[in-house]
């Protein structure tokens, strides 16, 4: 197979996202293949095409890559996103594990049950602010450069921001305190294939309507 990539999962963001952000800040075309009902699931498990018999799922240089960090791994060390050397990338999977922590509870809020939703937007934004953020302002800090890793862009970055901009949408000052990430956010939405990424119209996914949570559930569940 060969061509761009092509991306099987539901119109919305999920595990998925990180993995558009890294195709798009990478200067990747994709295509994508929405699953619309259980029976498009079903059919892909079916036809053999997961491995896990779980999404997301990324066709590409002849694989059907499944499991989000594997297939971010693989994109991040094609397109020369995974730092200089081994103690780069160790640094940049650290990160990134953190990072994947946090984008899994801001992920979960739209889902969660009307009597468990204070109780989790109070812990996810605690832990955005508390525990993850004042780590990277204090890495930026330390050692005074643009990137995260290494002074050169590498998936964390992206990842980074995809995190931030997640976690303004539902705290907009969120960042107050943090002029480092500030400056980051801003130097980062500005490479021109990330900020192609966040004009209007792109393959970037908006944050789930309530109206939308019903029928995700209906796929998986």
């Amino acid at each position: 197979m060969s061509g761009k990539p092509k991306l099987h999962y539901f119109n919305g963001r999920g595990r998925m996202e990180p993995i558009r952000w890294l195709l798009a800040a990478a200067g990747v075309e994709f295509e994508e293949c929405f699953m619309e009902k259980k029976d498009d699931l079903l059919k892909l498990r079916k036809d053999g095409a997961l491995l896990f018999e779980q999404v997301p799922m990324v066709e590409i240089d002849g694989m059907k890559l499944v499991q989000t960090r594997a297939i971010c791994n693989y994109i991040a060390s094609k397109y020369n996103l995974y730092g200089k050397d081994l103690k780069e990338r160790a640094l940049i999977d650290m990160y990134v594990e953190a990072m994947m922590d946090l984008n899994e509870l801001l992920m979960a809020y739209p889902y969660q049950p009307a009597d468990k939703k204070e109780q989790h937007f109070a812990n996810m934004l605690d832990k955005a602010t508390n525990r993850y953020f004042p780590v990277f302002e204090k890495v930026l800090k330390d050692h005074g450069q643009d990137y995260l890793v290494g002074n050169r862009f590498s998936r964390v970055d992206v990842q980074l921001l995809e995190i931030i901009l997640m976690a303004e949408e539902f705290k907009p000052d969120i960042l107050v305190k943090f002029p480092l990430l500030q400056s980051f956010k801003e130097r980062i939405s500005n490479i021109p294939t990330i900020k192609k990424f966040l004009q209007p119209g792109s393959q970037r996914k908006p944050l789930p309507e309530e109206k939308d949570i019903p029928k995700v559930i209906q796929i998986f569940y």
